[in-house]
């Protein structure tokens, strides 16, 4: 056996050779080595002890486990340590693997059970059941928090958020009072998650709730004599927004240009025209049950008919003849509807411009803002073929998480790599990462108190260009370097005091839930400090358990010393409601979720 006297420890660096080492101290080799040093030390109240085995077999090396919970941050909502240190044991892809197989409940039909659980519980506070009948937003926001705690789908949910920033609808519109039709939307980006771009794409060009928002549900052909046209606003966005962008694209994002040095558009207003004869005829699939005197036509009012049944065709509404699209390419004349809508939506899905177009638009939501044109063009080819197939999600996820610009750790000391986190994933982590004080199971939430403060919740952008532009530049600064900071757009005076006195809220937790609903009598969840307390009890301890979760070991030293600092300083509480070390906890969460080590991720 062989036995080691340790009295320092230092970091050192070896430089790689073609030495095959068999036995060397590290990285686990202790077997068969006993260590014995100056000190060892085990504190009272404290399950931990120093022991000098750690020094050489590995135990309280944290690189491993931090580099899950940046990986994990970039993936998920958030998750608390016990499962990045379960993650942390499995390779990266085989995660995303196993995430690939799991299902997701649909948020629909949870949707309506929720709506039926808050009217019987109207009723039994000694309300009426008739009067409880409008199945709006805040019931796919009950939906969406509840299938967002506890749950297991953890990457499809992610994904699914990201794809709602590009494919947007938002019940800031004329669809706020359609729960169900938001939380069936919300399904069909989170059905076809890890599925094939295409189908989403035709998906959500025939889904009523894209129709009703972006005007092409009952789109009529022309009528030149009654001054009728096609409305061209979804054939705008589908290009502009949700495939091709304004301007020629290489496969890497950069712009195509032209002999001048000029960017090259994809399409004018002609081709606006064309394309908009192409989404005509559309209208209602079905009938409201509560509507049984209606009859199903072209032209029935939306408010009527079914939001969660993909449009149909009313071919004697759909403008006849050929159509000109993109690059010379012709619709026959003599096709039905649905012919049409499924060779243009070939035609875009084809396009040279949709895989650098959307696998960049997902790098900037998933990753950073700013991804070098290699990473983007690593992305497309995976969009463009993956064994044959084009448009593979799940292809393109695992080029996007599992790249070297978004695993290696070099990147994170790049200037330009990273991104801001944007507030209401900030919003997702505290709840997902924190405990929660809930005895009952119901994670039903609206987050209108954060809406109002920030402007933002799931589904809810302003317009159909998002809460903030992919382009978007904040300053001369950004300007200069050539880099945009998306998320930043957002960030202003008003939102960002608005985050800060939010999370105070938050860390309030004998006084403010992070989960609530609207007049239905029932407590709200505030966070749980319990777990934390124990750490409470020496500042840094506190703050370096913090970093694991939510800084992803990028706390930096001259933040850390703040925190610690100010968590020191604390030496009583108030009274025996509010101990010592619930001040402590509320003091380190909120410093450090307010701090840019956390707010950036890199």
């Amino acid at each position: 056996m062989k036995k080691y006297l340790l009295y320092t420890l230092s970091c050192l660096t070896l430089s790689a050779s073609a030495q095959d080492y068999r036995d060397y101290l590290g990285a686990g080799h202790s077997k068969g080595i006993t260590v014995t040093s100056s000190s060892q030390q085990t504190k009272t109240d404290w399950r931990e002890s120093a022991d000098a085995i750690n020094t050489i077999n590995g135990n309280g090396l944290d690189g491993k486990l931090l580099e899950t919970s940046r990986f994990l941050a970039q993936a998920t909502f958030g998750t608390d340590l016990e499962y990045i240190k379960t993650v942390s044991e499995i390779s990266f892809e085989d995660w995303i693997d196993r995430q690939f197989d799991i299902e997701s409940q649909p948020l629909q039909q949870l949707t309506q059970n929720i709506f039926e659980q808050a009217r019987q519980i109207h009723v039994s506070n000694g309300g009426n059941a008739e009067d409880f009948d409008n199945l709006n937003w805040q019931y796919f926001m009950y939906a969406w928090w509840q299938s967002n705690i506890n749950n297991e789908d953890l990457l499809r949910q992610r994904i699914a958020l990201a794809l709602s920033e590009i494919l947007v609808i938002s019940r800031e519109s004329n669809l706020g009072g359609y729960g169900i039709g938001l939380a069936d939307y919300y399904d069909v980006l989170k059905d076809n998650a890890f599925g094939n771009f295409r189908t989403l794409l035709k998906d959500i060009t025939v889904h009523p709730m894209m129709g009703v928002y972006l005007s092409h549900y009952n789109n009529p052909r022309s009528v030149p004599d009654r001054n009728i046209h096609p409305d061209e606003n979804f054939a705008r966005e589908i290009m502009q927004l949700f495939t091709i962008g304004l301007y020629e694209l290489n496969q890497d994002g950069t712009y195509v240009v032209d002999g001048q040095g000029d960017r090259i558009p994809t399409y004018d207003n002609d081709d606006i025209k064309e394309f908009a004869k192409i989404f005509t005829g559309l209208g209602p699939a079905g009938i409201e049950d509560q509507f049984p005197d209606r009859t199903l036509r072209f032209g029935m009012g939306h408010y009527f008919a079914r939001k969660d049944m993909p449009m149909i065709m009313y071919d004697d509404w759909h403008e006849p003849g050929s159509k000109q699209l993109l690059n010379g390419y012709t619709i026959p004349g003599g096709q039905s509807g649905m012919q049409d809508i499924d060779a243009t939506i070939d035609h875009l899905f084809n396009h040279q411009n949709t895989a650098p177009f959307i696998s960049k638009r997902l790098i900037q939501q998933l990753i950073k803002s700013n991804p070098s044109p290699a990473y983007v063009s690593r992305v497309s080819s995976a969009f463009n073929n993956t064994k044959g197939v084009r448009g593979d999600m799940r292809a393109v996820i695992k080029a996007i998480f599992l790249d070297e610009e978004a695993r290696s750790c070099s990147w994170i000391e790049t200037p330009n790599s990273g991104k801001l986190i944007e507030p209401m994933m900030r919003y997702f982590n505290v709840v997902r990462q924190i405990d929660l004080d809930n005895n009952d199971g119901r994670y039903w939430n609206n987050g209108y108190d954060f809406f109002r403060n920030t402007g933002q919740a799931p589904l809810s952008a302003p317009s159909v260009f998002n809460f903030f532009l992919p382009e978007y530049v904040p300053s001369s600064e950004f300007a200069d370097a050539n880099l945009v900071a998306p998320e930043f757009q957002i960030h202003n005076s008003a939102t960002s005091i608005n985050y800060l006195n939010q999370v105070d809220a938050w860390t309030n937790v004998r006084w403010y839930e992070v989960l609530r609903t609207w007049g239905l009598e029932l407590d709200g969840t505030p966070l749980d400090f319990e777990a934390l307390k124990y750490y409470a009890r020496d500042g840094e301890v506190l703050v370096n358990q913090l970093d694991k979760l939510f800084t992803r070991g990028q706390l930096s030293d001259d933040t850390k010393k703040i925190i610690v600092d100010a968590v020191e300083g604390i030496t009583r509480g108030w009274g025996n409601d509010v101990t010592q070390t619930d001040l402590r906890v509320k003091m380190a969460l909120y410093l450090l979720m307010i701090s840019p080590d956390y707010v950036i991720l890199k």
